[in-house]
């Protein structure tokens, strides 16, 4: 089990491409931790932001009475995927993990199985 922290520094080093990375708590758009970002990529805006996106996408699942889990949200834009990836579990309730990747230099296909492998260490 790992915590925040070295989770983030993880994610940052293993998933190519990435350019800054978030754990945060839906429940009040706070990050709990970030790493990397930038004047251009201001991680706790991104995270308070992307908090509505998930309460969205829980609340539309919950009046379609989908009974399926979320695994992960994607935003691609033009140079950038931002991946959401909801932490499951006891420990990971109401939490995501937040990732934006260089979209040139990344592979969407790793970084989710990477963020899946780095969400199995997790501990918050």
């Amino acid at each position: 089990m790992t915590n925040v922290e070295i989770s983030l520094k993880e994610t940052m080093t293993v998933v190519e491409g990435a350019l800054g990375a978030a754990v945060v708590d839906y429940t009040s758009g706070m990050a709990l931790g970030t790493l990397g970002g930038g004047k251009d990529l201001d991680l706790a805006v991104a995270a308070a932001g992307n908090t509505d996106v998930v309460r969205a996408k829980v609340r539309t699942m919950e009046h379609l009475g989908l009974k399926a889990e979320i695994e992960d949200i994607l935003i691609t834009l033009g140079t950038q995927y931002h991946l959401i990836r909801l932490l499951k579990g006891r420990q990971g309730s109401g939490l995501f993990l937040y990732l934006v990747l260089d979209r040139g230099r990344s592979n969407l296909a790793m970084a989710r199985h990477q963020l899946k492998r780095i969400e199995a260490d997790l501990e918050v």
